[in-house]
């Protein structure tokens, strides 16, 4: 069973920086995909960040040049590391995976994910 565990989440002035991580345990297929999501109140999840198995990294447009997605040697971590946070960044933050690489629907990558953590909270003051 795959158990998924956020942490690094906090709270950050416009311009600053933090890195998310999310220890992982289960992910036993060669075949995955792990995703960053977020969700502001009031506001429709988003998918900021993945990448799969074959290496494949993707970014949301709102995010690409300031946030970094990356897994650690042992794969048992997920990171995120935010830059140049700005207001519109404060969500909480959840870490997804699945067991299949992503797929391209409308010109956009997916993760298809079958377990999500409980989340980080993320606060960026102007």
């Amino acid at each position: 069973q795959v158990h998924l565990v956020e942490s690094g989440g906090g709270s950050v002035q416009s311009g600053g920086s933090l890195k998310l991580s999310c220890a992982m345990s289960g992910i036993s297929s060669n075949a995955y995909c792990l995703v960053w999501i977020r969700q502001a109140p009031g506001k429709e999840r988003e998918g900021v960040a993945a990448l799969d198995s074959a290496g494949l990294r993707s970014y949301a447009d709102s995010v690409k040049g300031r946030f970094a997605i990356s897994q650690a040697n042992d794969k048992n971590t997920l990171y995120l590391e935010m830059n140049l946070l700005t207001p519109e960044d404060t969500a909480m933050y959840y870490c997804a995976a699945g067991d299949a690489p992503l797929y391209v629907k409308d010109g956009r990558d997916y993760c298809d994910f079958q377990t999500i953590g409980p989340g980080t909270h993320v606060t960026v003051s102007s």
